[in-house]
């Protein structure tokens, strides 16, 4: 019954907009995923670093901008993100992930405890925004839903790294209707800050995934009669990056659980300045 009402709830929040979404989620009345949310504005996920690693991740992200869409910089020791909307990103978010070198020590809906004078926060678009356009254009889309989370999978590809940041990249993966492959191309490259066009469309093993059934993180997808499997970079390549490097202490919202920005899902690189 709990789960039920939870996803009633989740139902009815696809009719709320973006900053109202995110009051919710200060207050701790939503802690759930985001993703079909704040349809039409850009969903982002979220990593914060101390202030000694903050240049190296910074080159990480410019360097690798397919996986790392990179959509706004806090001030260092802030935790606003005033580009990208009335912003406390030590409530904003619905869950997240507390590193101590390398491992997920805790989860949890709020940092306000956990908050530094140097940390320095990093906002990375998520293909979490193109779903509702995608649904609106009769894209069918199984893995939409609450409590899914897309799979994703490490793969043979190599990023670009920085300092203590490289490793493979993380793509995200949707089955997708083959008669349906041209259009999705097209419409995801309209969203450049949401990973753009897919990477990879077919045989997973050419980007060196050998089993779409157990990805590395979310949630398995069977590829049905008529769809093949299409992948998106994905901003879980700077997590993993992230727990490779073994800082001391590193934040990021879990997956799945992203930060609703009131930026349009569609907007130009002018629109995103370091703050």
């Amino acid at each position: 019954m709990a789960r039920l009402t939870t996803s009633l709830f989740y139902d009815n929040l696809r009719l709320v907009d973006a900053d109202r979404l995110r009051r919710l989620v200060r207050m701790g009345a939503y802690e759930g995923h985001t993703g079909g949310l704040a349809r039409g504005k850009l969903q982002a996920n979220v990593v914060i670093v101390p202030r000694s690693f903050a240049g190296d991740f910074h080159q990480f992200c410019v360097r690798n901008p397919k996986p790392c869409p990179l959509v706004g910089v806090s001030r260092v020791g802030s935790p606003l993100l005033p580009t990208l909307g009335d912003i406390d990103i030590r409530t904003d978010a619905p869950q997240y992930n507390i590193y101590c070198f390398g491992e997920v020590i805790h989860q949890t809906t709020d940092i306000i405890d956990l908050w530094r004078e140097d940390f320095a926060v990093f906002a990375l678009g998520s293909s979490l925004t193109v779903e509702a356009a995608l649904v609106a254009k009769g894209i069918k889309l199984r893995s939409i839903g609450y409590g899914n989370a897309l799979p994703k999978f490490r793969t043979r590809i190599e990023t670009r790294g920085v300092g203590p940041f490289g490793g493979e990249m993380v793509v995200s993966m949707r089955p997708i209707r083959q008669c349906d492959v041209d259009k999705v191309r097209a419409l995801t490259a309209r969203f450049p800050h949401a990973h753009g066009s897919p990477i990879h469309v077919g045989e997973p093993a050419i980007i060196g995934i050998e089993d779409l059934m157990a990805p590395d993180w979310g949630d398995a997808v069977e590829i049905m009669d008529g769809e093949v499997p299409v992948f998106w970079g994905s901003s879980l390549t700077a997590q993993d990056a992230l727990a490779r490097a073994e800082l001391a202490i590193s934040i990021t919202v879990s997956p799945g659980h992203m930060l609703i920005t009131d930026v349009d899902a569609r907007a130009g690189a002018g629109a995103f300045k370091v703050y």
